[in-house]
């Protein structure tokens, strides 16, 4: 769960998957699911972000490698002869 603080006014505003929810301050520092904005940025304050993404590998290190193989094969023209 994401949880910021406005230090223009000091309000502590915690995040919803869906809900935005903003201080009344001039900043107007508005936090929806895991994104910040406001006026100023400087004058926002992260507390808790456990929203780490982690890379996920798709393919495999033998699939990689077959990749890598195959991305450095040529590409065989053949000339045909016409009559």
């Amino acid at each position: 769960m994401l949880s910021v603080r406005c230090k223009c006014c000091g309000v502590e505003l915690v995040a919803h998957p869906t809900k935005t929810k903003a201080c009344g301050c001039h900043n107007t520092t508005t936090v929806v699911g895991d994104k910040i904005t406001a006026v100023d940025l400087s004058q926002v304050l992260l507390l808790n972000s456990n929203n780490i993404k982690k890379k996920k590998q798709i393919l495999s290190d033998i699939d990689l490698k077959y990749q890598e193989e195959r991305r450095k094969r040529k590409v065989r023209k053949i000339d045909f002869e016409e009559r």
